[in-house]
């Protein structure tokens, strides 16, 4: 039975939780982190680290792509971001450093990225972002919103794309439009030779929704990042994500028993800035997660340790700020792998996890979603 919660006479609200509110508990056994394996595979991609990229300029170019890629996750680059507009990235993201420092206008950051994002997509810029990452011989993914998906997609696999990720704030099954016809998700996967990965999601049902559409995997919740993302605030929707990955994996198992065998990864998006947050995200069911800021104090992050999401460049209704420049003094491989000297679980993030499921006992991911969990007080 559902924990509900009344708020006022007839109405009931549902107690859901944060990756925050949950612990991880020991096992019987433990096992040494040498045999443990962190790897995962969407479709006939292989991946080292359960690890997406967020498609943000502040933390994917073409260069950090690959550079991702060689490691052993996935970066997505943003078809529609600042390498799809501009021949000079380099300058526009300058301007956006020396904006960030003018304390006297803190609107300013927003600003530049609306004007930046209002110049057209160049189907040349993009085709070239996705040329540098084909050709050094890693996954190619890049990110498209619901809006100017069906416009963009040939283009885009006959680039060389090899996995599309379909991403919005909030995310349906169709898409409705005022005018013209809806991208119904369905017939448009159908269409496709590529597996398609589709969010964000928030419960249940919609994750259910969007499986059903023939996604090879949903994305959990939409970006959340304490002091950055701002879509509580500015459209009131939130996703305490411990339950939201935990409904999405749910969804998975009944769709699993529905169509005898189609297993489609759930990938969490947003509450993990810590080692911890991932362990505790592939705990409640997610296959991998979408990291976005914890990335930003590598190197080899473009934006000089600035963050943003996609969202912040909305013409109207911005819900992101650029939050401030964070030291860049760690190698994307060491922010990964370590050794780390940070005791915050902000560096070595996936060597953690594979240390987390070596304490608790666990070989693989898929049998570390079956670890015990508890609610904190």
């Amino acid at each position: 039975m559902r924990d509900l919660v009344e708020i006022g006479m007839g109405r009931t609200a549902r107690r859901a939780y944060e990756l925050d509110d949950i612990e991880i508990i020991p096992s019987r056994r433990t096992r040494s982190s040498k045999d443990v394996s962190t790897a995962w595979q969407i479709d006939a991609y292989r991946f080292d680290i359960p690890l997406i990229t967020h498609p943000t300029d502040a933390i994917v170019s073409p260069g950090t792509a690959v550079a991702v890629g060689e490691l052993g996750g996935l970066g997505v680059l943003n078809a529609e971001g600042l390498w799809a507009r501009h021949a000079n990235v380099e300058e526009a993201l300058f301007r956006l450093v020396e904006a960030t420092e003018d304390t006297d206008d803190p609107g300013a950051p927003v600003r530049i990225l609306q004007e930046l994002h209002s110049a057209p997509v160049r189907l040349d810029l993009v085709a070239a972002a996705i040329k540098e990452v084909r050709d050094s011989g890693v996954t190619v993914a890049v990110r498209v919103s619901p809006q100017r998906a069906a416009e963009l997609t040939p283009d885009l696999l006959a680039a060389g794309v090899e996995i599309l990720v379909v991403q919005g704030t909030i995310i349906s099954a169709e898409h409705v439009l005022r005018d013209g016809e809806p991208l119904n998700l369905k017939s448009f996967i159908a269409d496709l030779e590529v597996p398609v990965i589709a969010g964000g999601v928030g419960d249940y049902r919609t994750a259910m929704h969007l499986m059903r559409t023939g996604a090879a995997g949903v994305i959990v919740g939409y970006g959340f990042t304490p002091g950055v993302t701002t879509t509580d605030a500015v459209l009131g929707i939130g996703v305490p994500m411990a339950t939201a990955i935990a409904d999405a994996a749910a969804a998975r198992r009944d769709y699993l028993d529905e169509t005898g065998g189609r297993y489609v990864h759930v990938i969490a998006d947003g509450g993990a800035l810590t080692s911890g947050d991932i362990a505790k995200s592939i705990a409640c069911g997610a296959d991998a997660v979408m990291l976005g800021e914890p990335l930003a104090s590598a190197t080899e992050a473009p934006a000089q340790g600035l963050y943003w999401t996609a969202a912040s460049a909305h013409p109207s209704v911005p819900r992101s700020f650029v939050s401030p420049g964070v030291d860049q003094e760690v190698d994307l491989r060491t922010l990964l792998f370590g050794p780390s000297v940070d005791p915050r679980g902000v560096t070595n993030l996936f060597g953690s996890l594979r240390r987390a499921m070596a304490k608790t006992g666990y070989s693989d991911l898929k049998e570390f979603q079956k670890v015990g969990l508890t609610i904190r007080g």
